[in-house]
């Protein structure tokens, strides 16, 4: 189930959970660390500016928001992330 229009109908939270869910099965690493990457983008893009900047300045705050990624306009804005990774990993 990995096409776009399979995925793009699941909500945001089971995006996440499918990609993170496959990413630890495969430990990989480069998954979660894009994740970190963009979470202070996809912050600012819903609006939390301030949260985005206090994750540029704090990183174990960034790590916890990797984790609440499933919740939310966070979730959502993450979505073309989530749904890109998934097609990738066919198998997820």
């Amino acid at each position: 189930m990995n096409d776009f229009q399979e995925l793009d109908s699941l909500s945001s939270e089971e995006l996440h959970d499918r990609a993170v869910r496959y990413a630890e099965r495969h430990l990989d690493v480069k998954f979660f660390w894009d994740l970190l990457k963009l979470i202070p983008a996809a912050e600012a893009a819903r609006g939390s500016v301030a949260e985005a900047d206090d994750d540029v300045q704090h990183p174990l705050s960034l790590v916890a928001d990797a984790f609440q990624a499933d919740d939310g306009s966070l979730a959502d804005a993450l979505r073309p992330f989530y749904i890109d990774y998934l097609q990738k990993h066919t198998e997820a």
